[in-house]
């Protein structure tokens, strides 16, 4: 009888993960397509809330197109601002924020995605998401020096802005949390800010706080 080497057969299956090179190479060879609701996240592929398995919420959809009357302000200043597109991170992130505010105009990308050092500010909003988001996400956008990330929490009700990343523990020093009434100030190269009202991203919700 030949021998069995259960220490073989039970031993787990290694993973080996993506870098952002080889995530791009399977993009341009077709093995993902343009439209596959993945993003590479720690050198994973994980599908992203919008798109994948779970459906986008009303109050999601609204407070992205807010985000929209943005552009022009962001303009004048020498940024622009990205909707639900890649941000490269290496060696092995390239997340699909539902909003980047970025430097320079959309034309001087049109051969890469924009880097670390491009981006002035992420943002998510956040239902389903909210836990990833607060934590990997966050982890993510911190340990790659952006300079400040806004959570929109959906569920909560309120906005979560942070801002001085601490590179080498993966987090911000410094965690604002903004309500209806309040003022989200984006701090834009050359010094300037730019207010935008946190209402303008979470309006009343109708019945919101009825009961039965």
């Amino acid at each position: 009888m030949a021998p069995v080497f259960l220490a073989e057969t039970t031993r787990p299956m290694a993973v080996v993960p993506l870098s952002v090179e080889q995530y791009h190479s399977m993009r341009e060879t077709g093995i993902l397509t343009e439209d596959e609701p993945v993003e590479l996240i720690d050198g994973l592929l994980v599908y992203k809330d919008r798109g994948g398995a779970m459906p986008v919420s009303p109050l999601h959809s609204f407070v992205t197109h807010r985000m929209a009357s943005l552009a022009p302000a962001l303009e004048e200043q020498g940024c622009h601002l990205r909707l639900e597109n890649p941000i490269t991170l290496p060696p092995s992130h390239e997340p699909e924020p539902d909003g980047a505010v970025v430097q320079g105009r959309p034309e001087d990308y049109l051969k890469r995605h924009p880097g670390p050092a491009d981006v002035v500010c992420a943002i998510e909003v956040a239902d389903s998401s909210l836990r990833a988001d607060r934590t990997i996400k966050q982890g993510i956008y911190a340990a790659a020096g952006i300079g400040q990330f806004i959570l929109v929490n959906l569920v909560e009700g309120r906005i979560e802005f942070y801002e001085e990343p601490n590179i080498a523990e993966r987090c911000y020093r410094l965690v604002r949390v903004l309500h209806r009434g309040d003022t989200i100030s984006l701090h834009l190269p050359g010094g300037k800010l730019l207010g935008v009202p946190v209402a303008d991203w979470l309006p009343e919700v109708p019945g919101a706080n009825e009961t039965a």
